[in-house]
């Protein structure tokens, strides 16, 4: 685990956009991630389950790419 990530509970579904999206802190950042997923956007609800899996693409997003400003879209 990237001891960098603070990964907050605060998903949200954005209905115009029709995905779900999250905070975390990331170095002292707040950025705000979008997960782009149809599988995703049929749930109702985060569970812990998903809540640990999306937390872990976001940090081998991290691995693999630079951060650019204070967004990440994980398709």
């Amino acid at each position: 685990m990237n001891q960098r990530i603070v990964f907050n509970d605060d998903y949200t579904f954005d209905t115009q956009q029709e995905l779900w999206r999250s905070t975390a802190l990331i170095s002292g950042e707040i950025i705000t991630i979008y997960f782009h997923s149809i599988l995703l956007k049929k749930m109702k609800g985060i569970n812990t389950c998903t809540k640990f899996d999306l937390e872990e693409l976001v940090e081998f997003w991290l691995e693999k790419n630079e951060l650019q400003g204070n967004k990440i879209h994980i398709p």
